[in-house]
């Protein structure tokens, strides 16, 4: 009897766009479409989905997909000349052959290392030089990690600088059921009050309107709690200070381009990200920063999961 092994292969994907699909030996897999580095896919052992995107998202260039996790650089949210959450999920990344080495160790094998540097239509956007390496794995467990380096290569000795956020969409079986955990007494900047800055009492998140808030300096460890599935996802995050929650409810999801009406009650966007301290780096400075989240089966006793210990011990 053949033994099955990690697999990686580059194919079609909607739209004739190119994708890779990592494959674990258990039956966890992950797809990452060039198109944006976008993670749209990530199945656990027994083929269940645990990223949520839109059945109504499009894959089709200039536009975003709606849903998975999309990368955000230069910039988080609009500004002037920005396209909405910078341009790097609109662009085709090369697969990068030959990466510098990452400090860690790897103990994956089924990986893939992507690469995006800016064209000349970029610089009108953003009128600076730089390489942003990333890395999506999938560990033998069913885990999927996420390194971005992005790095200075400005020839005119220019600095810059720029936020960032791994825009993740989790599916949830219901969003009335789903509670966070981690970002207690935390500051948040609130986004639906003109980012009136506020601290965070209650014992856990949970959900019953739209929520737009942006958590400063927050813990590495954050844990997503769905009562109904009796999962838990766990966050953990190096080098990324804050965190975004986010879902829209009805009224905004209605008026959400390529979102379907009622798909808010499936999802929670809860976002590793750098916000509130925008990153400088100087020619030839590299910055990394790395999210891997797991899902673990829980039957969630306030007080009584840890995380780590259901992992690990």
């Amino acid at each position: 009897m053949a033994v099955a092994k990690p697999s990686i292969e580059l194919c079609k994907g909607s739209n004739g766009l190119e994708k890779v699909v990592l494959k674990e030996a258990r039956g966890s897999s992950i797809e990452v479409y060039l198109y944006g580095a976008h993670v749209t896919s990530w199945k656990n052992d027994h083929g269940e989905e645990l990223l949520f995107v839109s059945s109504k998202a499009l894959f089709k260039p200039p536009k975003g997909i709606r849903g998975g996790i999309p990368i955000c650089f230069p910039q988080v949210g609009g500004l002037a000349n920005f396209e909405q959450h910078g341009f790097a999920r609109t662009r085709v990344w090369t697969i990068d052959q030959n990466p510098p080495p990452l400090q860690e160790s790897n103990s994956y094998r089924a990986s893939v290392d992507l690469i995006l540097r800016p064209s000349e239509g970029d610089f009108k956007f953003w009128p600076h030089s730089f390489e942003f390496r990333l890395r999506v794995a999938l560990t033998p467990g069913g885990d999927i990690i996420l390194v971005s380096r992005i790095r200075n290569t400005n020839k005119d000795g220019k600095p810059f600088t720029f936020t960032f956020a791994f825009h993740t969409y989790f599916s949830v079986s219901d969003i009335c059921e789903v509670r966070v955990e981690g970002l207690e007494t935390i500051d948040y900047f609130d986004n639906l009050k003109g980012k009136e800055r506020c601290t965070e009492q209650a014992d856990a998140l949970t959900f019953e309107s739209e929520v737009d808030k942006t958590y400063v300096s927050t813990p590495n460890k954050i844990a997503i709690i769905d009562h109904e599935k009796k999962r838990t996802y766990v966050m953990w995050k190096e080098g990324i200070p804050d965190a975004v929650v986010w879902n829209p409810w009805d009224k905004k999801a209605k008026a959400i381009a390529h979102f379907g009406d009622d798909e808010y009650k499936h999802m929670l966007c809860v976002e590793p990200a750098v916000i509130e301290d925008p990153l400088p780096l100087k020619p030839g400075e590299e910055w990394t920063g790395r999210l891997h989240i797991s899902a673990v089966p829980s039957s969630y006793c306030s007080g009584q999961l840890d995380p780590k210990r259901v992992l690990y011990g």
